[in-house]
């Protein structure tokens, strides 16, 4: 039995400007990410009650369901505060984790006289990475994500 060919279609891509140090930016994003994670966008059977970044390379990304069960969704890969987070993301296109899949999420903080400009690029790496493109990138994909990061950002 062969194996799945991986495809790697080109990254997703976002950014947003926010109105926040570099720093306050990146802690925001991190240290404070369940505050702002869309409670929508999990992978658990359960409802999740909390979304982690753990702070450090080798970190785990994970969330905590209601009924007290984990579900990992990668590992953090580069811990570079306050300029950069990488993670690795194995959650495939029928939102299950998947050890297997080497897709990476980064995330860039930019000072700039406005504020910070936050650059996300989800390279995917998988099996399925156009069904997996087609949803990261839709509307309530990392878009909707950024959105929800900016509001929190802002709401102090």
């Amino acid at each position: 039995m062969n194996a799945p060919v991986k495809i790697t279609p080109a990254p997703v891509r976002k950014s947003i400007l926010v109105n926040a140090s570099q720093t306050r930016a990146f802690e925001v994003f991190t240290a404070r990410f369940n505050s702002w994670w869309p409670r929508t966008h999990h992978i658990g059977a359960g409802e999740m009650k909390e979304a982690i970044v753990e702070p450090r390379a080798g970190g785990r990304w994970y969330e905590k369901s209601v009924d007290g069960s984990e579900c990992d969704w990668g590992k953090v890969l580069v811990w570079e505060p306050p300029s950069r987070i990488g993670l690795s993301l194995k959650i495939n296109s029928k939102f299950q984790y998947e050890g297997a899949l080497d897709s990476e999420v980064e995330v860039r903080f930019t000072a700039e006289a406005s504020g910070t400009r936050v650059d996300l690029e989800h390279r995917i790496t998988a099996a399925d990475a156009e069904e997996i493109r087609a949803s990261v990138d839709s509307p309530r994909g990392w878009g909707l994500v950024l959105e929800q990061y900016a509001q929190a950002v802002a709401g102090g």
